[in-house]
């Protein structure tokens, strides 16, 4: 899965958080979490556990 990089921002903004917070929040990996940002392809559990952390639904930071 690819998160779109532009909603993900959206998402984070609404949550008053930075890509560091949002990275200690959600549990990934330094490494996981950069490629979640750099629109790489990750598994759908990562997805899932930056949706957790923004309190979101998943389909909001991925294109369907």
């Amino acid at each position: 899965m690819i998160a779109n990089k532009k909603k993900l921002q959206i998402a984070m903004a609404q949550s008053c958080l930075t890509s560091g917070d949002l990275q200690k929040k959600s549990g990934l990996p330094r490494g996981t979490f950069l490629n979640v940002i750099a629109g790489k392809n990750v598994k759908p559990v990562t997805i899932g556990k930056i949706a957790k952390a923004l309190n979101i639904d998943v389909t909001e930071i991925i294109d369907v």
